[in-house]
C-alpha cells in the first residue's frame, strides 16, 4: 500500500475490467448501470491493465483468463508482483468451469472466479463484498499509517524536549541536572571497572563586576563564549562540559587521569585567553579569566560524587586565594 493511495482512501467503488470483448464489456457496464457508488473502467488491451488500475486508484479488478494476445494467469502473477496492485482483489471471469482451471487462478492471487457472464446480482453480490473488504483494509492502512507518522512525530519532540531539559538554556552545553546524572552514572562505572574519574570545577574570575559595568547582556555573552569554549576543549565524546550555576561551569572527565585533565583545563586556558574578552574591571588582567580546580578519583579511592565535587572546590578555592587565573589540583591541597 502507497501513501499516495492511503491518502486517497474513500467509499467509491472503482471497478477495472480486463477482457478483449468489448460485448462482455458492454454487458456488464449494463448490469452497474444502477449502481451509484460504482464507477466502471473497460481495457481491451492487457498490456493496459497496470497502469490503469494504479492510475484510475482501482477499488476491484475483474479479470478475463483467456486473451488472444495475453495470459490471464501470468498477469494475475504481475498483479501481485506489483507493489501498487498487489493488494487490489481481482475477480476472474472466464468461460471454462474446470476445477484444475480454478485453483490454478487462486493459487496465482485471484480472490474470486465466476463463469461469465455472471448473475447480475451475484456479480454485484461479489464485488461489493471484495470492495467492501478492500475499502476497509485501506481506511485501517490509512489509520495505522497515520498513527506511525504521529509516533514517529511524537517520538521526535520527545527527543527534542528531552535534550532540552538536559541543556542549559543560556549557553547551549548540558546543565546542572545532566551534570549530576551523568556524575553518578561514571562514578559507578568508575569504580566498577577500577578506572579514574576526574572533575575539573572552574569559576570565572571578578564576574560580578563584569556584570555590574559591561551589562547583563555582555554577561550572557561571556557565559555564551566560556560555554563554546569549554565544549571545544573537549575532544573525546564522554567528555561533558557543564554549567554548574551563574558562572560556575565544570567538565566531567571519565577515565581521564590528573595530568590528562590538566592538559584539557590548560587547552581551555589558552583558548580564553586567546579569546581574551575584554575586562578591565578585574584585578587579573583586561581580558577575562576562570579559576580551576581539578579533582581526580581513581583506584583505592571512595568514589563518590559528592566527595569528587568537594575536593575540585577545594582546589578551586585554593585557586582563588593564591590570585585567581590559575590551575590547582585537589592532590597538592
Amino acid at each position: 500500500m502507497t501513501e499516495q493511495n492511503l491518502k486517497n482512501t474513500d467509499r467509491t467503488i472503482r471497478i477495472l475490467l480486463v477482457d478483449d470483448q468489448p460485448i462482455i464489456a458492454e454487458g456488464i457496464r449494463r448490469m452497474l448501470a444502477n449502481e451509484s457508488d460504482m464507477v466502471l473502467t473497460y481495457v481491451e488491451d492487457p498490456a493496459l491493465a497496470i497502469e490503469t488500475a494504479v492510475n484510475i486508484n482501482a477499488t476491484i479488478i475483474l479479470q478475463d483468463l483467456i486473451m488472444p494476445d495475453s495470459d490471464g494467469m501470468t498477469l494475475l502473477r504481475f498483479y501481485k508482483a506489483n507493489n501498487e496492485t498487489r493488494d487490489i482483489p481481482v475477480i476472474v471471469l472466464s468461460s471454462k468451469e474446470e476445477a484444475t482451471t480454478k485453483s490454478e487462478a487462486f493459487s496465482y492471487g485471484a480472490s474470486d472466479y465466476l463463469v461469465k457472464l455472471p448473475n447480475e446480482i451475484e456479480l454485484i453480490a461479489r464485488i461489493r463484498a471484495h470492495a467492501k473488504n478492500f475499502i476497509l483494509q485501506k481506511e485501517r492502512d490509512s489509520a495505522f499509517y497515520a498513527l506511525s507518522q504521529l509516533k514517529i512525530q511524537l517520538e521526535a519532540s520527545n527527543k527534542k524536549l528531552h535534550t532540552l531539559s538536559m541543556q542549559d538554556g543560556l549557553t547551549g552545553i548540558a546543565n546542572r541536572r545532566y551534570f549530576d546524572e551523568q556524575l553518578e552514572i561514571e562514578i559507578k562505572n568508575a569504580k566498577q571497572n577500577q578506572t579514574p574519574v576526574t572533575l575539573i570545577l572552574l569559576d570565572i574570575d571578578y564576574f560580578k563586576c563584569f556584570n555590574d559595568n559591561y551589562g547583563h547582556q555582555l554577561g550572557d555573552e561571556c557565559l555564551k563564549n566560556i560555554g563554546y569554549l569549554l565544549k571545544k576543549s573537549c575532544f573525546n565524546p564522554q567528555d561533558i562540559a557543564a554549567r554548574y550555576g551563574g558562572e560556575e561551569f565544570v567538565i566531567l572527565l571519565p577515565g581521564t587521569s590528573e595530568k590528562s585533565a590538566l592538559k584539557v583545563a590548560q587547552r581551555f586556558a589558552d583558548l580564553l585567553n586567546d579569546a581574551c574578552i575584554e575586562h578591565k574591571y578585574s584585578d587579573v588582567m583586561e581580558c577575562v579569566t576562570v579559576s580551576m580546580g581539578i579533582a581526580t578519583h581513581d583506584k583505592g579511592s571512595k568514589y563518590i560524587g559528592k566527595n569528587l565535587i568537594e575536593d575540585a572546590d577545594k582546589a578551586l578555592y585554593k585557586a582563588k586565594e593564591n590570585g585567581r587565573n590559575r590551575i590547582e589540583l585537589a592532590s597538592e591541597s
